[in-house]
């Protein structure tokens, strides 16, 4: 069967999925490709569509939302993985406020461009990371990264506005979040085999390469190499250092940053030695007074609709 499943998020870009809706009706006609869209209503929703799809033979399985509808989606395609023998491959139609994923992945901000590459039926993998810890003792799976301390607390804080959204909303948050800017907690951060103790306010670990529309914490990540990108303040900074830090971040010039480690590895794990962990995953939270994550890459876990690929 070659039928496309797309799992719709209206809400998703503060009501823009909803106003997307007959333009993307008007693209997949147009293409004479066979489709049909399921709409999400609630929280997960799009995970078990996404799993429904996959196990009813769906050829590919695409995200019309921002990171959070695509952290879904991926959700329930691993889900029903090892269930599925011939696996659907996995689009995005950018329509969120971030569309950190779709960046890093190299989708397209047009939903026309974005469209062309499943119409295309190019594909190229995808690897998905997977964080253990937290609210999901049994794991939960990511496309982008996650972040913990500083970057989550700026993400709750851009949630709670009404009237600035996107890559300004999170700015506002990073601003809002230095006021009440907490003492860094100290951390046993595991990586390559060696542990590092660390005097740390944030840890970034990316698939991608950018977070909050804006922050390019790792400018060299590729979602098909194999590994996560860290990015690590290993001393607790002042206010000021920190809003130089957030500046270097835009540009993705930490790397020359003495206070800052970058590196790569297929694992992490992070331990609080004092205080807790708050942690999100594609801007979903994992935990808010957490103690303990660990952190994996699946290499070439999915095929996702790029220019990459060759034609299945």
């Amino acid at each position: 069967m070659t039928k496309i499943k797309i799992i719709l998020n209206p809400v998703s870009g503060m009501g823009n999925g909803a106003k997307q809706l007959p333009v993307i009706r008007e693209i997949f006609d147009r293409s004479g490709l066979e489709y049909d869209i399921t709409i999400t209503e609630k929280v997960w929703d799009a995970a078990l569509a996404a799993e429904r799809a996959a196990e009813e033979g769906y050829s590919g399985v695409v995200a019309a939302g921002g990171d959070g509808t695509t952290n879904e989606v991926i959700n329930g395609l691993m889900a029903a993985r090892s269930s599925v023998e011939k696996f659907p491959a996995f689009g995005v139609l950018p329509v969120g406020r971030g569309n950190d994923f779709s960046y890093g992945a190299g989708i397209p901000s047009s939903l026309l461009q974005a469209s062309k590459l499943i119409f295309s039926r190019n594909t190229s993998t995808l690897d998905v990371g997977f964080i253990v810890g937290g609210d999901y003792p049994d794991g939960r799976y990511f496309g982008n990264g996650i972040g913990i301390g500083f970057d989550t607390m700026v993400g709750l804080e851009a949630a709670r506005l009404k009237f600035i959204h996107g890559p300004a909303g999170y700015a506002w948050g990073a601003i809002v979040t230095l006021f009440k800017y907490p003492r860094a907690p100290e951390l046993k951060v595991t990586y390559n085999g060696i542990t590092h103790n660390v005097e740390s306010s944030q840890v970034s670990i990316l698939n991608g390469s950018r977070m909050g529309g804006t922050f390019f914490m790792a400018p060299e990540g590729k979602v098909d190499d194999g590994v996560l990108d860290l990015c690590m303040p290993i001393r607790h900074i002042s206010r000021i250092k920190m809003v130089k830090l957030m500046l270097q971040y835009t540009k993705g010039a930490q790397g020359n940053n003495p206070v800052i480690t970058m590196a790569k590895s297929v694992e992490y794990h992070v331990e609080a030695v004092s205080g807790s962990l708050v942690c999100h995953a594609d801007g979903e939270t994992i935990c808010i007074d957490g103690k303990e994550l660990k952190v994996r890459c699946i290499p070439n876990a999915l095929r996702i609709y790029s220019n990459k690929g060759a034609i299945n």
